[in-house]
């Protein structure tokens, strides 16, 4: 981990770097393997899953016995610990929704919103060494609560075309529809273009590797649309002497396990403090399974000596992290300061693995700076709004010569025309607003 003391603003850029790839010949494989789905359907599938996944399906399809058998295989305390966080999610993505009444904005005219969910959504959910079956949680749930018709999962199989027992429980628990075996680029392009067996959504989610990511990317350019962009995970936390330094080692390493391009990074007024932390992490880094991945990580992460507290506000707000850990001993005053963060954790005794998987917040969150625009999932990712409105005789003739004039001022007379064939019909002088009158 890199060191920095009181860094200069102009050196801010530099530091806070994420670490990249060049992505030129990444995107070129992804779309020709997006290609081969859209134009070969269910016979590429097949192949590809074969190629990639080193197993050879007849069928994607998961059947009602396959969710029975992972049933049957989870120990009690985990289904438990599974339903436990779901109720917490459902809670707190529930209250998320919200009443949009119709408002008159001018005498006559109405107007407001319907909340409509999309009707497909295919969400993605990654599986291999860490097969997360919390991310079926944080995105199959909001889905069912938004009301969505169709919510149709992708998760890839092992070598024995199996997927995950905790993934297919989660999955039934949270009201998936349908369920396929199909991994990386290839239930990317299935949920996009929709083949023989795998109907297409219109809206895709979930995390994933760099190829998935990329996949993700190329298809939200003309096809479907797609949660948000993302990148490799990432941590920042702020830490003072009130901090556990024993604690924030492990938030750090909590991050740093989740592949080796994840970034941890570290701000405090201290430099004993970090040294404490630096000293933790090695000693908690040598337990880990996952110890190789979480050094590579670290390798790319930093830690910050920073004396001025509205520089480390105003170093958070640049760097606009997906996880943000507060861990001073007046984190409510900072956290109010926060204007670009995915997530923030308040206090020694809130781990970013809260958020990951039971507190009821979701975990999936942009990265790579775009917490600057985007939003984590959250209920409204799941619905769209439909505007109507609806004028009535006074309401034409009060607002139609204000239409009329701003149309004719851009030079679009058929926009004006279309209001003054309807005032001639109903008559134009019968109402005047008396805010308009002598004005128009």
């Amino acid at each position: 981990m890199k060191l920095f003391t009181n860094p200069d603003k102009k050196e801010w850029p530099l530091i806070l770097a994420r670490p990249l790839f060049d992505v030129t010949e990444l995107n070129s494989k992804v779309k020709s393997i997006l290609d081969e789905i859209k134009n070969r359907g269910d016979v590429a599938l097949k192949e590809l899953t074969n190629k990639f996944d080193g197993v050879n399906l007849s069928d994607f399809v998961v059947t009602e016995e396959d969710f029975s058998l992972a049933e049957s295989q989870l120990d009690d305390q985990l289904k438990k610990a599974i339903s436990f966080a779901a109720k917490n999610i459902e809670k707190f993505h529930s209250f998320q929704k919200h009443d949009i009444k119709k408002i008159e904005t001018s005498h006559g005219v109405f107007c407001w919103q319907k909340q409509v969910a999309i009707e497909k959504v295919g969400l993605y959910i990654p599986g291999g060494s860490a097969p997360l079956f919390s991310t079926v949680l944080m995105l199959a749930l909001p889905a069912r609560i938004a009301g969505c018709r169709e919510i149709i999962m992708c998760s890839p199989p092992d070598k024995n075309g199996i997927i995950n027992p905790a993934i297919l429980y989660a999955a039934k628990l949270s009201g998936v529809t349908r369920f396929f075996k199909l991994g990386g680029v290839q239930a990317i392009g299935a949920m996009t273009y929709g083949t023989e067996t795998v109907p297409k959504a219109d809206k895709i989610f979930g995390p994933g590797n760099q190829y998935v990511m990329a996949a993700k990317q190329l298809v939200s350019m003309n096809d479907v649309a797609i949660d948000m962009p993302a990148g490799p995970s990432e941590v920042a936390i702020i830490a003072d002497d009130s901090s556990n330094a024993s604690f924030v080692a492990s938030d750090l390493l909590s991050q740093a396990e989740h592949g080796p391009d994840s970034q941890v990074i570290l701000i405090s007024k201290s430099h004993n403090f970090i040294d404490e932390v630096k000293i933790q992490i090695d000693m908690q880094v040598q337990k880990l399974p996952r110890k190789e991945i979480a050094l590579k990580a670290l390798s790319n992460s930093i830690l910050i000596v920073m004396e001025d507290e509205t520089q480390i506000i105003e170093l958070i707000n640049t760097y606009a992290p997906e996880h943000l850990i507060i861990s001073t001993n007046n984190y409510a005053e900072m956290a109010s300061k926060i204007i670009n963060a995915g997530s923030v954790f308040l206090g020694n005794l809130t781990p970013e693995s809260a958020g990951d998987y039971a507190s009821g917040t979701n975990h999936t969150l942009p990265t790579n700076g775009w917490t600057k625009s985007y939003s984590g999932v959250n209920l409204d990712s799941f619905i769209k709004k439909i505007t109507f409105q609806e004028i009535t005789t006074d309401g034409l003739r009060e607002l139609g010569p204000v239409i009329e004039a701003m149309a004719e001022a851009e030079h679009l007379q058929a926009h004006k025309n279309a209001v003054t064939l309807r005032l001639e019909a109903i008559g134009r002088n019968k109402y005047q607003s008396p805010r308009l009158k002598n004005k128009l």
